[in-house]
């Protein structure tokens, strides 16, 4: 049985929540978000919190179950709070610039990475450090692991980007001859 699925989710003040068929929808200001339940769990607005069940007895119903809660969870905090995830640029030579719409890496390599950011995404830097956020957690966390793909740190010197909490296990180098 989920215990994630129990615990009913508390609407955070400014923030509009309504039944639209299937759907979940989270309103704050212009900005609104969207969970398509499909019918897969039963969905109860209960003054200021939201309420989840299953539709059925199976395993896969518990799964639905507790995944929906928790993504509905994650909608409203991203609306209430947003996410944010830092990303460190270690290496000499290294550094980010944001211009416009487009993140700028000098990664070492013999031209400029450019990445176009996308929507709803909010990218600052600050010397060495990539701040990136947004409402959307699974797309804030797939735009920082983009960022950290085009050049990953390395075992040795740790140079490349890094996610802030991350640490690099470094090994040793190669051992002089006797």
């Amino acid at each position: 049985m989920s215990r994630v699925g129990k615990q009913p989710v508390t609407i955070p003040s400014g923030i509009e929540v309504k039944l639209d068929g299937t759907a979940l929808v989270a309103k704050k200001g212009n900005l609104e978000k969207r969970l398509e339940t499909y019918g897969r769990v039963k969905v109860e607005i209960d003054g200021n919190e939201v309420k989840f069940d299953k539709v059925g007895d199976t395993k896969q119903d518990s799964a639905y179950w507790g995944t929906y809660r928790a993504l509905f969870n994650n909608i409203l905090i991203g609306l209430d709070k947003g996410f944010k995830k830092s990303l460190e640029i270690n290496g000499v030579g290294y550094r980010a610039q944001v211009s416009g719409n487009k993140l700028e890496l000098q990664l070492g390599f013999s031209h400029p990475v450019i990445y176009e950011i996308p929507q709803g995404v909010d990218i600052k830097v600050e010397k060495n450090i990539i701040h990136v956020s947004g409402t959307d957690k699974q797309q804030v966390g797939q735009v920082a692991a983009i960022i950290r793909g085009f050049r990953p740190p390395e075992p040795y010197k740790g140079k490349g980007i890094k996610y802030t909490d991350e640490v690099i296990i470094r090994k040793a180098g190669k051992a002089a001859g006797k």
